[in-house]
C-alpha cells in the first residue's frame, strides 16, 4: 500500500523528525541531507527526500537563516509603480538564488518613502542593500554604505559616494540614440519631455542636447516638463497638442511617460505615428504590449541585475571597499510601430 500524507497531524507543518521516521533514518541524518552537507550516500539521500516528499516536508529557510552568523540576505528596494523595477527585480532572483543568496523585497509607495523601505531591509537583517533607481540624498546613501555594501542602480551618483557601488545604463547614449533614429526618418522637430529630477533624467537630457546639436537640430531643442508617471507624460502630452506648430516627433522619459503621451494623443485625434512619432526609455514590457507596441530605448535588465548581484557579493565575500569607478551597461534601440516617417 502507498504510503500517505497522514503520518503528519492535519494541521501541523511536517517537521524533520517527521521525515526522520518516514525514511527509518536519523534526525541528524536527515539534517546533514536538507543542509547538502557531506555524510549521507546518495541511496540515503534519495530515501529522505522522497520521505519528505511524501509528506510535504518543506525546510524554514528563514529558521535556518536566524540559527546562522550570516543571513545571505540581499536587501531590494524598488518602486511599487515601476514596471521596469519589477522586470529588474525578476532578473535579480534569477542571479542571487543559484548564488546561494535569498533576496528581501521592501517597496517604495505614495505612502511608503525610501527610509522606510529601506529600514524594514536593515530589520530583516539584510547583509547588503541593492537600490534600484534610488532617490535619497547623497548624504544618507553614505550613511547606509558605512553600515553595509550598497549598490545604487540605474541612478549616476555626482560626486561618487565612498562605499556605494553604481550599476547603470548609459542613459545618454539612449537618447542619443532615440534622436538618431527620429533624425534618419526625416525628424527635426523633435520634443524631449523630460523626467526632472528623477534617477538618469539628467543624463538623458544631455543626450538629446548633444544628438540635437549633431545634427544641426539645435534651434529644434524643445525640452518639456514631465516626469516618471502616465499622469506626467498626460499632462506634458495636452501642452503639446495645444502648441502651433506640434512637433514631429516626442522621445519621453520612460515607457510610463510615453503611456501617459499616447493616451491623451488617440483621445485628441492625434494619430501615432501618422501624425507625431513617440519614443520611450526602458523597454518595459508595457511597451511590447500589441496596443501600444511603442519603440524605446531597451536597457539590458539581465546584465545590469547580474552586475547589481554580483558586486553586493562579491563585497560580502571578499570584503574591503568596492574598486572605483561605475559598471555602465549599453542600451539599445527597440524599434517598433510608434515611429514612421513624417508626413
Amino acid at each position: 500500500m502507498p504510503k500517505t500524507r497522514a503520518a503528519v497531524p492535519e494541521g501541523r507543518r511536517p517537521t524533520l523528525a517527521d521525515v526522520a521516521r518516514r525514511a527509518g533514518v536519523s534526525t541528524a541524518l536527515v539534517s546533514i541531507v536538507m543542509r547538502g552537507a557531506k555524510g549521507a550516500g546518495a541511496a540515503t539521500r534519495e530515501r529522505v527526500m522522497e520521505a519528505a516528499r511524501e509528506i510535504g516536508y518543506r525546510p524554514d529557510a528563514r529558521a535556518r537563516l536566524l540559527r546562522s552568523h550570516r543571513s545571505h540576505l540581499l536587501g531590494v528596494q524598488f518602486g511599487l509603480q515601476q514596471p521596469f523595477h519589477a522586470d529588474l527585480l525578476e532578473s535579480v532572483y534569477a542571479v542571487a538564488e543559484p548564488a546561494g543568496y535569498q533576496i528581501a523585497v521592501s517597496a517604495v509607495t505614495a505612502s511608503r518613502d525610501e527610509r522606510r523601505a529601506v529600514e524594514a531591509l536593515l530589520a530583516d537583517r539584510c547583509e547588503a542593500l541593492i537600490l534600484l533607481g534610488p532617490q535619497a540624498a547623497t548624504a544618507r546613501l553614505a550613511e547606509l554604505a558605512a553600515q553595509l555594501p550598497v549598490v545604487s542602480v540605474a541612478r549616476r551618483l555626482r560626486p561618487a559616494v565612498p562605499g556605494v557601488e553604481v550599476v547603470r545604463t548609459a542613459d545618454d547614449e539612449g537618447a542619443r540614440q532615440a534622436v538618431d533614429h527620429l533624425v534618419a526618418l526625416g525628424h527635426r522637430a523633435i520634443v524631449h519631455i523630460d523626467g526632472g529630477r528623477a534617477p538618469g533624467a539628467a543624463d538623458r537630457r544631455r543626450g538629446y542636447r548633444a544628438a540635437m546639436k549633431r545634427h544641426g537640430l539645435s534651434e529644434h531643442v524643445d525640452i518639456r516638463p514631465g516626469g516618471l508617471t502616465e499622469a506626467e507624460g498626460a499632462t506634458a502630452a495636452r501642452a503639446i497638442t495645444a502648441s502651433r506648430p506640434r512637433p514631429t516627433a516626442v522621445l519621453a522619459f520612460n515607457d510610463r511617460c510615453a503611456t501617459g503621451v499616447l493616451d491623451v494623443f488617440l483621445r485628441d485625434r492625434v494619430a501615432v505615428p501618422g501624425d507625431i512619432s513617440l519614443v520611450g526609455f526602458d523597454n518595459s514590457r508595457l511597451a511590447g504590449l500589441a496596443h501600444i507596441d511603442l519603440t524605446t530605448v531597451g536597457q539590458d535588465i539581465p546584465t545590469l541585475a547580474r552586475l547589481a548581484v554580483g558586486r553586493a557579493i562579491a563585497r560580502l565575500e571578499d570584503g574591503g571597499e568596492p574598486p572605483a569607478g561605475e559598471r555602465v551597461v549599453a542600451p539599445r534601440l527597440v524599434v517598433r510601430g510608434s515611429t514612421a516617417p513624417p508626413r
